[in-house]
């Protein structure tokens, strides 16, 4: 019998990917959201739902949640994964990059909750993971509304915590540093770009998805009783 479902947002590329592919291995079917269903499509992945979804969209969210529980029962841990990092100094940004990162960033995790939370509830059982960033501890050249995205991320993340505990729902927050994935494939300035390049290859590319998804895992695996509230996580010889 297959385990529990596992939802993941940005399933297509980096650690989305790699969550996918670990916890299909470990036997859980898997909702496997992104705006490229196509790579979704060809992962050999069994059992498993795809969406093509906007995580802006809530309804595009509710509805890929919905198909998917009607197969394979309700969600037991969802993964609030997609991001995009357009990095500029503030004044140089676009309007459109600053609201597409709020928009994908906070409001994309804001419909991941909100499309499992009152379920979850009704259960009184289930773990919501959203992926922030080491950027939402401290600020850095270039980064100043991803900083605040996903600083927002955390303050949500901790004060549905607070609020639901009572109900047994763990809000797991995940912290990453570098890791190697394209996420840069957004950002267009080149002294920017060569500068984060070269942080990168001094810690060897980073963290790799897997490891990422490994920790993830290892957070969900502990029993009910136990929430490791908020991980954050680096290679080991990045200073921050």
């Amino acid at each position: 019998m297959s385990k529990k479902l596992v939802a993941i947002t940005g399933a297509s590329s980096g650690i989305g990917k790699a969550l996918a592919m670990l916890f299909a291995s470990k036997g859980h079917p898997v909702l496997l959201m992104a705006r490229r269903i196509e790579i979704l499509n060809a992962l050999p992945i069994k059992e498993k739902v795809t969406a093509n979804v906007d995580v802006t969209n809530f309804e595009q969210v509710q509805t890929a949640i919905n198909n998917a529980e009607a197969v394979y029962g309700p969600i037991d841990l969802m993964i609030n994964n997609a991001g995009i990092m357009p990095l500029d100094n503030y004044v140089d940004q676009s309007l459109k990059d600053k609201y597409d990162t709020i928009d994908v960033n906070v409001k994309g995790v804001i419909n991941g909750m909100d499309a499992v939370l009152k379920q979850m509830i009704k259960n009184q059982t289930g773990t919501i993971v959203n992926i922030s960033s080491i950027a939402g501890r401290y600020t850095s050249n270039a980064h100043s509304i991803y900083n605040g995205a996903k600083s927002a991320v955390n303050a949500i993340t901790e004060q549905a915590r607070k609020e639901n505990a009572h109900n047994n729902i763990r809000f797991i927050l995940i912290e990453p540093g570098m890791v190697d994935t394209n996420l840069l494939n957004l950002t267009s300035e080149g002294e920017i770009l060569n500068s984060y390049n070269k942080a990168k290859k001094s810690l060897n590319g980073g963290l790799t998805p897997e490891q990422v998804a490994d920790v993830i895992a290892y957070a969900y695996e502990l029993p009910q009783s136990v929430n490791l509230k908020e991980i954050l996580l680096t290679h080991t010889k990045q200073v921050v």
